[in-house]
């Protein structure tokens, strides 16, 4: 969403919080990265938790190409890829079927 945002949902304050976890991951990376830190990020789309009521979860598919929540074993896969990938530095992997891409 902050990078393809659209009308149907309101946007504003995901835009910063998403474009602020991209800026400062990507700094932090170059600044801590002589100290052999990585630093890299996951941006989930929407997330099959109690959060989301059951009845909600047929409109929140469609806000992804693959028209499916993600399931949390799925970012738990990625953390755990994420730490073992010990040349990977200063990247936000979104987690959200393809949805970061752009319309579909």
């Amino acid at each position: 969403m902050a990078i393809e945002p659209t009308e149907c949902l309101p946007a504003s304050l995901a835009n910063l919080t998403r474009g602020s976890l991209e800026s400062v991951t990507r700094a932090s990376a170059i600044e801590f990265a002589k100290d052999g830190i990585r630093f890299n990020a996951i941006a989930p789309g929407v997330v099959n938790t109690p959060m989301h009521r059951p009845q909600a979860h047929d409109f929140l598919k469609q806000l992804s190409p693959m028209k499916r929540l993600a399931e949390v074993g799925e970012v738990a896969d990625l953390l755990l890829y994420l730490e073992s990938a010990e040349f990977l530095n200063g990247e936000v992997v979104h987690l959200d079927g393809g949805a970061h891409a752009g319309k579909w």
